[in-house]
């Protein structure tokens, strides 16, 4: 009887072992369920670049994640890159320094864009130009190029003939659509009177200059009244330049209004909205989904009177229920623009275009 009873519980501790096994399995399965069925999760990446000074043949990305590694790209705004990484395994890098390609155009210096680009070619090295754009493309997040840009000063004015910012002092915060005054001190490092530009730059963009005559030596305090309209809101760079010397900042810009979009007359030609929009994009005029037109590229801010064209092989009728949204991007590139959301929600109005357009002929008349 005793040796019954020993295998019934062995049988039972065979029975949970499987049982477990089974669960743990289950478990490996579920994990690995996209693999398995031939779903692929889309490649993730994020990027910090901070502003910084440099001796124009480096620069340091301050923290960059790449889900499927890769290499991180740096541009100016032209067709080449200055700079590329070495290539970067899969997972978080920090304080990565790039150097200056031997043949690139320019220094490493002023308002350049660090991109992160996967690693999908076959051959050793970045193949994104060497391919047309076939290899290596960026990651993508909402449809752009994972990016930051920054401003990257000379660290060393010696031997230049320069102004020279000792200081500046700017506000902490403002909004989009104030006036702001920003503070430095300039000095005139040479031995020769001389007559140069000094500038305040937000996000890259100049929004005041003065040119200023200073003797040999002399230090001046100088104030500047900026206007922040069409400055992009958010946590952005801000900084007094001369020539070859730099005083950098940081500010928090909050859009000055609600973000809107108001459509105000409708043919079958365009449509025409006031809009206020908070960062750079375009107003898309929708039908069931569809993109049937875009305006002009839009700067940050308030808009009246933004025409709205629709595409020459579409017409509307009178109860045709239509979407004037805004969009993050290109108007020319539709399909890499994202909406833009506030508290949560698309900025859009849904109107019906005979109702629109009645009211339109009404005005005319």
């Amino acid at each position: 009887m005793s040796s019954r009873v020993t295998f019934g519980t062995l049988k039972r501790i065979g029975a949970i072992l499987i049982a477990i096994a089974i669960v743990i399995a289950a478990g490996i399965l579920v994990g690995q369920a996209p693999a398995i069925f031939g779903v692929e999760e889309p490649p993730e990446a994020s990027i910090t670049f901070d502003d910084q000074r440099g001796n124009g043949t480096s620069v340091t990305i301050q923290e960059v994640t790449l889900s499927d590694g890769g290499y991180v790209v740096i541009t100016d705004g032209g067709d080449e890159p200055l700079a590329v990484s070495d290539r970067l395994e899969s997972g978080t890098h920090e304080n990565v320094t790039i150097e200056r390609e031997d043949d690139a155009s320019r220094e490493l210096v002023g308002q350049l864009t660090a991109t992160v680009h996967q690693d999908t070619s076959n051959q050793e090295g970045y193949a994104y130009e060497a391919t047309d754009g076939e290899e290596d493309q960026p990651y993508l997040e909402d449809g752009f190029p994972v990016s930051d840009t920054a401003t990257v000063l000379s660290g060393d004015s010696a031997g230049s003939n320069s102004f020279v910012v000792e200081s500046s002092d700017v506000p902490s915060s403002a909004t989009t659509n104030e006036t702001i005054s920003v503070s430095a001190r300039i000095r005139n490092p040479t031995e020769f009177q001389s007559q140069q530009p000094v500038e305040v730059r937000i996000d890259g963009a100049v929004f005041a200059r003065q040119v200023f005559e200073l003797e040999p030596g002399e230090v001046r305090n100088v104030t500047f009244e900026t206007e922040t309209n069409g400055a992009p809101p958010g946590n952005q760079s801000i900084g007094v330049y001369t020539d070859d010397d730099g005083e950098l900042s940081r500010i928090d810009l909050e859009f000055h209004t609600e973000p809107s979009v108001a459509v105000e007359a409708a043919s079958n030609e365009s449509v025409t909205v006031t809009t206020a929009i908070p960062e750079e994009g375009f107003v898309a005029l929708e039908r069931d989904g569809s993109v049937v037109g875009t305006s002009e590229r839009l700067e940050p801010g308030e808009h009246d009177n933004v025409t709205v064209d629709v595409d020459d092989d579409v017409s509307f009728d009178a109860d045709d229920e239509l979407t004037a949204t805004l969009y993050a991007g290109d108007p020319g590139d539709v399909e890499s623009a994202s909406p833009i959301e506030f508290e949560g929600e698309s900025i859009q109005t849904l109107f019906t275009f005979g109702a629109v357009a009645d009211e339109s002929d009404d005005g005319d008349e």
